[in-house]
C-alpha cells in the first residue's frame, strides 16, 4: 500500500455585490459548479455530489476517478467539503484497492467593500500499486503520486478563484432582492 497526500491553500478577495457573499456560500450546487465543469457533476441529494473528474494518466496507467463529494454550509460563512466514496474506472486491479479522501473548508471575512475568502483542501489516496509497476521505485512512484495530487488541487484552486467570482457576481444579477434561502438548481 502506497500513501499520497497533498494540501493547498485558498486566499484572495472577491468586491462585494448587492448581496453578501456568506448567502451565496450557502448554496452547494453553486460552489461545486465552481469546481469543476456541470457536465461532470451529478446531484445526487440537495449537499451530495457525484464528480466525474477527467481520466488522468499515472506512470502507464490512464484512470478516471469518480468521488461522491458532500459540501454543506456552517455558521458565519463558512463551507466544508468532504469526500463520501470513490471508484476508480478504467483499471479495475487499482478500482478494488484504492481509497480517496478529500476534505475542506472555504471561509468568508466580509472586510467593508470586499470580501476575504481562505481555506484549505486535504488530498489523500492509499492505493496498491499493480505487480506491472513493481520494479519501479517506491520514491518515484510517490512523487509521481503526490505530483499527481498537488495537480488536482491546484487545479481546483485556479476554478474556484475564477469561476466562483464570475457566478456569484452572475447570480446577484440574476437575483431578486430578497436573497433570503433562495437555492438556484445547477444548471449545464
Amino acid at each position: 500500500m502506497v500513501k499520497f497526500e497533498a494540501e493547498q491553500s485558498i486566499k484572495f478577495w472577491v468586491e462585494n455585490q448587492s448581496i453578501a457573499l456568506h448567502h451565496y456560500l450557502k448554496q452547494p450546487q453553486r460552489l461545486v459548479k465552481a469546481l469543476v465543469d456541470a457536465n461532470q457533476v451529478e446531484v445526487l441529494a440537495p449537499d451530495q455530489f457525484r464528480l466525474k473528474m477527467r481520466p488522468m494518466r499515472f506512470l502507464m496507467l490512464s484512470i478516471q476517478p469518480v468521488v461522491d463529494l458532500r459540501v454543506w454550509s456552517g455558521e458565519l460563512g463558512r463551507v466544508f467539503l468532504k469526500s463520501t466514496g470513490c471508484q476508480i474506472r478504467g483499471c479495475d486491479y487499482i478500482g478494488q484497492r484504492f481509497a480517496l479522501h478529500l476534505d475542506g473548508f472555504l471561509e468568508s471575512e466580509s472586510h467593508g467593500a470586499q470580501t476575504q475568502l481562505q481555506g484549505t483542501a486535504f488530498l489523500q489516496v492509499d492505493v496498491d500499486i499493480p505487480s506491472a509497476l513493481a520494479l519501479t521505485p517506491r520514491p518515484v512512484i510517490e512523487m509521481a503520486g503526490n505530483s499527481l495530487l498537488k495537480g488536482v488541487l491546484q487545479t481546483m484552486k485556479q476554478r474556484l478563484c475564477w469561476r466562483l467570482i464570475s457566478d456569484y457576481q452572475k447570480w446577484c444579477t440574476d437575483m431578486p432582492t430578497a436573497p433570503a434561502l433562495s437555492v438556484e438548481p445547477l444548471s449545464n
